[in-house]
């Protein structure tokens, strides 16, 4: 391995230690205002809508559709029953039939 492997390494590391770091040092033993933790908790969520999001639309090459009554089916079977199995069988048995018919 060449040395700039490496420094991509450390590199990373760095990036990915320092976020975690800095709370843990310095904000220990504090306690942050309602509308930081407010905000801090949902920062997941918005994070894995935005990472889903485009799957959606490109789960397959040419057909839009696909994805979009993927989500609608998801989104209609999570507030109906919230358990996420029946969520995820409900929705690839939906679009298993949709493959077959299309």
């Amino acid at each position: 391995m060449g040395m700039w492997y490496w420094w991509t390494i450390l590199g990373m590391a760095l990036v990915t230690y320092i976020p975690r770091a800095f709370p843990l040092t310095f904000l220990e033993g504090k306690e942050l205002p309602p509308v930081v933790s407010g905000v801090l908790r949902n920062i997941p969520y918005a994070v894995l809508g935005a990472l889903i999001f485009p799957a959606i639309l490109y789960v397959q090459q040419d057909n839009l559709l696909f994805g979009l009554i993927g989500t609608v089916v998801a989104f209609s079977l999570a507030f109906l029953f919230s358990n996420v199995m029946v969520v995820v069988l409900g929705t690839i048995g939906v679009l298993a039939i949709y493959s077959l018919i299309f």
